[in-house]
């Protein structure tokens, strides 16, 4: 592997440093993105049902709060109601989503930079290649890059100095792929997350107007 590496040249570098750095993100994504950190199943109703008799105390709705990205916003709509009890529906909704929308944003981090990687890796792996075949051709030319220079030099050689400079192109998809697989996978469970939380936050706002105030 190292032999594949140290012939492919210096373009292979870069390719290196993006698969490191897309294993690193997916392996964070898949710890940061677990449904008990985020979207807790019984969550909501275990709210719902410690909030059926009032608002409870701060110190709950601050553990509410650290228990997870749900638990922020459920947190956040019970804030509103215990610090001003007069708020209309609007200022309750409008300060849930808030919130919401910051607990999306955190969710996404990351995502973009694994899109990125998925993206630049098959140019990086095209322009490896390319300056590769430069290289090439003009080792067989002696440094003329005409057509009868290159047909007088070696074919085997020529034929192995390509083979050699498609490394870049190949190792460049092997990053691609996966990344884009993985950036799919979490986009994917990103949304049916926020999906879940705009869910629980909807039935959370109806439950607190319905008590007494």
């Amino acid at each position: 592997m190292l032999s594949l590496i140290q012939a492919a040249g210096w373009p292979i570098w870069p390719l290196i440093a993006c698969s490191v750095l897309a294993v690193a993100l997916v392996i964070e994504r898949f710890v940061t993105l677990r449904r008990a950190r985020v979207v807790p199943p019984q969550l909501l109703q275990e709210v719902l049902r410690v909030t059926a008799q009032g608002i409870p105390a701060p110190d709950v709705i601050k553990q509410l709060e650290q228990n997870s990205a749900l638990g922020e916003v459920l947190a956040t709509g019970l804030r509103q109601v215990q610090t001003q009890p007069r708020s209309s529906e609007a200022d309750l909704r409008q300060a849930v989503e808030n919130a919401g929308r910051a607990a999306a944003h955190r969710l996404e981090r990351y995502l973009s930079a694994l899109a990125t990687i998925a993206s630049a890796a098959p140019l990086l792996g095209l322009l490896g290649t390319v300056i590769g075949m430069i290289e090439i051709f003009a080792s067989q030319g002696g440094g003329a890059l005409d057509a009868q220079a290159v047909t007088s030099g070696n074919p085997q050689q020529l034929a192995h100095g390509i083979s050699i400079a498609l490394y870049n192109t190949a190792f460049g998809l092997i990053v691609a792929i996966p990344a884009l697989i993985f950036w799919r996978y979490f986009r994917a469970k990103v949304d049916d997350y926020v999906l879940a939380m705009e869910l629980a936050s909807e039935q959370l706002v109806r439950h607190l107007l319905r008590l007494p105030r």
